[in-house]
């Protein structure tokens, strides 16, 4: 059985998805309609350091995740699966949401989640969840959380940035092998954007979301994704952590033996560490 999973922030670059815009100059042009602006121009000259901006690297990252699925052969995969924002691409490829419907929702994400300032996130390599979650704890560090589960050996804090700064030396010292800032602008997937996922829930009440022909693995609960169920999920999903070590180890018992991505290997290295 295979699964597709879509990354989300993070895999932003210049010079992404210029091999797909072209031939789908249609929907490419549709959605600079709905975004005010030009994905591709953004992925190919990143105009004054745009792709660093939650609220264009967001939708554009959507967009050419969405592109690339367009081009895989239909019906091949059993399962769909995103990290964070590439849930909405899951739900779009698992015919929960339309493309340009869920391009709609991940702009007004961004500019909610942009809204939160003040914080930052970092990777740490080389410790496992429970002895970040216990050396925050040890260090007084109660304004940092742990965001992602990503794997068993690489988890994300995030939290404001002065305590960040601290909680990077407690992790070093505490003996992880790396600790690197991430290319977001917010505490994303932390008690600290509780009112961007309030603000979130308000726009997703009105949306309508399809049963789908597919499966999708949540990567808020680590369990099938109930699309009677979206709205309070993707409202959730801004300030939850994203528990990814959860969804792969669901998908596996589910039967998914093989995974492909697209956009990139992130997830699929960080699937290859989890055990």
């Amino acid at each position: 059985m295979r699964a597709l999973v879509f990354p989300g922030q993070g895999v932003q670059r210049p010079g992404m998805g210029d091999d797909l815009f072209d031939a789908a100059k249609d929907l490419v042009e549709e959605a600079d309609e709905i975004l005010g602006w030009s994905v591709a121009r953004l992925c190919w000259d990143d105009p004054d350091g745009r792709l660093r901006d939650t609220r264009y690297a967001q939708p554009a990252i959507y967009l050419v995740n969405a592109l690339e699925a367009r081009t895989l052969p239909p019906g091949r995969y059993s399962w769909f699966a995103g990290h964070s924002l590439g849930e909405f691409n899951a739900l779009v490829a698992a015919g929960v949401i339309d493309l340009m419907a869920g391009l709609r929702l991940v702009a007004a994400r961004a500019e909610l989640m942009a809204g939160v300032t003040g914080g930052a996130m970092a990777a740490v390599t080389g410790l496992p969840a429970r002895m970040v979650e216990a050396t925050l704890r040890g260090a007084g560090l109660r304004g940092v959380y742990v965001a992602n589960r990503n794997s068993d050996r690489q988890v994300a804090v995030a939290g404001a940035r002065d305590e960040l700064r601290r909680a990077v030396r407690a992790l070093q010292d505490a003996g992880a092998r790396r600790v690197t800032p991430l290319p977001v602008s917010g505490p994303f997937h932390t008690p600290l954007m509780a009112e961007a996922g309030r603000g979130f829930a308000e726009l997703l009440r009105g949306e309508a979301f399809a049963p789908g022909h597919t499966p999708v693995m949540s990567s808020v609960t680590g369990a099938p994704f109930d699309p009677a169920e979206a709205a309070d999920l993707l409202a959730r999903q801004v300030a939850a952590p994203v528990e990814w070590v959860a969804a792969v180890r669901a998908l596996r018992a589910a039967g998914v033996t093989d995974f492909d991505e697209v956009n990139g290997t992130t997830l699929t290295t960080l699937i290859g560490q989890i055990g």
